[in-house]
């Protein structure tokens, strides 16, 4: 559809403007792909037709505004009662990397019905972050970190991998050092400003999920005075080290493993791991060893079954601990060449395949990777890496071979580049999730120490869970209303 109509941009000279244009058209199977259930693939189809697609020309380098441009896509879900219209939320998808186009329709209106009220007094926005789907991007070819060969990883295997990574981080840093030094958290947000000047907004409300929630930190501390009501659902931490990030995860991790050992072992008759929590955690740990010394290989599999893999089904949130406790208990007892159907089912991925035609990209591992390594202060060196790998191990015996080699940016070529947060006085809401380990709750708190803001609880281990759960996803509905908010919810329900 044409939106030019509807277009309200900033009329001021030098300042940004949408330039409109159609929505893409999806198919039915792209459409399913993205996660869209048969049943509403129809509702997606009409949502479609309500959306508003343009995209944003903002500077390659925010210090040279008048160099180069690149383009940000931009999506916008006008409020269905433009008389009592709010303002305008602005959606901002985790990764970093992933795709938030199409996130008014997805994330907000198709979710729920709770979500789906939130577009009545306020017109969502979504947008790909530079670097990402429809905005300007590039790409580096990426291949396996090194020879992975099953079981135990040895020092020399570990070398290689950790040589393999920094030739391709070094391949990759240098292939467009211009664009890709620009991708950083502090510029996305700069660009997210040009995108609300663009849109005719005096201030933006934010809705930001996982590496999201950290952008919302950085556009608040850059841009307070444009900065609205911003709720922020599986919180970053506010710092940027892959090493802690990584260290801190693995502890929570095992952490919440004990919840889902106490858990089997309530179900020993079923799942035949240990009738106590400690005698459960002593049978994975066991099952890690045994499969790291002789490895199984599946012909249907794309991956050995080694001490990781095991360690993989461990680190599991509870929506899959019933299927993850079946496939730790099929390999407690396989005896034949096939792997067992639920290890199947969990740990068969199958080969990335051609891309469904005309299917929109949802994750850039360039910019992931960029983002990530221009903002990483750690950046370790090898034997830093293999001690903090053995210490992994050594300390989370169920779930600590599940992280391999912690490294992601050694032999990055481009300086580091970190944003500065700043405390607000705006409205903040912090949604921690318990016992999740892919965002800390601690991190939740030390954000709060370090930007302000209030923290909302939620009681389960899955990830940007909120505006999932209708309890919950109505409490967000009703701050962004009301500006008013609860101490949390319960979240995703642990299985009966």
């Amino acid at each position: 559809m044409s939106a030019s109509a509807t277009a309200n941009p900033s009329s001021s000279s030098g300042m940004s403007s949408v330039q409109w244009k159609s929505c893409p058209a999806y198919s039915d199977e792209v459409i399913r792909g993205l996660g869209v259930a048969e049943d509403k693939v129809a509702a997606f189809r009409s949502l479609m037709t309500r959306l508003e697609c343009g995209t944003v020309g903002v500077p390659l380098n925010h210090r040279d505004p008048s160099g180069r441009k690149i383009d940000i896509a931009v999506t916008r879900l006008a409020a269905t009662d433009e008389a009592h219209r709010l303002g305008a939320i602005a959606v901002l998808p985790g990764g970093p990397g992933n795709s938030g186009y199409l996130d008014p329709v997805l994330r907000a209106a198709l979710r729920n019905e709770e979500m789906a009220g939130l577009n009545k007094r306020y017109d969502i926005i979504g947008f790909d972050p530079r670097g990402v789907g429809y905005s300007t991007k590039v790409a580096c070819t990426f291949s396996p970190n090194g020879p992975q060969e099953p079981g135990t990883l040895t020092r020399e295997a570990a070398r290689k991998i950790y040589d393999a990574q920094v030739a391709a981080n070094q391949k990759c840093g240098r292939s467009d050092p211009a664009f890709l030094g620009q991708l950083t958290t502090e510029n996305v947000a700069k660009d997210l400003d040009l995108v609300r000047t663009a849109l005719g907004e005096s201030e933006l409300n934010l809705l930001g999920f996982s590496w999201g929630t950290y952008l919302g930190m950085v556009f608040r501390s850059l841009f307070p005075g444009h900065t609205g009501r911003a709720f922020l659902d599986s919180v970053a931490p506010p710092w940027t080290r892959i090493d802690e990030h990584a260290k801190d995860s693995a502890e929570a991790a095992e952490r919440n493993f004990g919840r889902m050992a106490a858990w089997l072992a309530r179900r020993d008759a079923t799942y035949g791991l240990g009738p106590t929590a400690r005698k459960v955690r002593e049978e994975v740990a066991k099952l890690v060893r045994t499969y790291d010394k002789s490895p199984k290989i599946y012909t249907e599999l794309q991956r050995p079954i080694d001490g990781s893999a095991i360690a993989d089904l461990a680190r599991r949130n509870s929506t899959e601990w019933v299927r993850a406790g079946k496939a730790l208990a099929e390999l407690r007892t396989v005896t034949g060449t096939t792997a067992p159907p639920t290890v199947k089912e969990l740990l068969g991925a199958p080969m990335m395949g051609t891309p469904v035609p005309g299917a929109p990209e949802t994750l850039n591992m360039t910019m992931n990777l960029a983002v990530a390594c221009n903002e990483d202060g750690s950046r370790a060196g090898f034997d830093t890496a293999w001690r903090d790998h053995q210490q992994l191990v050594k300390r989370h015996p169920a779930t600590g071979r599940s992280w391999g080699l912690p490294v992601m940016c050694p032999g990055w070529p481009l300086p580091v580049q970190q944003a500065t947060l700043k405390r607000g006085s705006g409205s903040l809401v912090l949604a921690g999730h318990l016992h999740e380990f892919m965002s800390v709750y601690d991190w939740t708190l030390q954000t709060r120490r370090a930007i302000g803001g209030t923290v909302y609880t939620v009681a389960d281990d899955v990830h940007v869970s909120t505006t999932r759960v209708p309890k919950c996803a109505a409490d967000v509905v009703r701050y962004f209303e009301t500006g008013q908010i609860g101490i949390g919810c319960d979240g995703s329900a642990i299985p009966g």
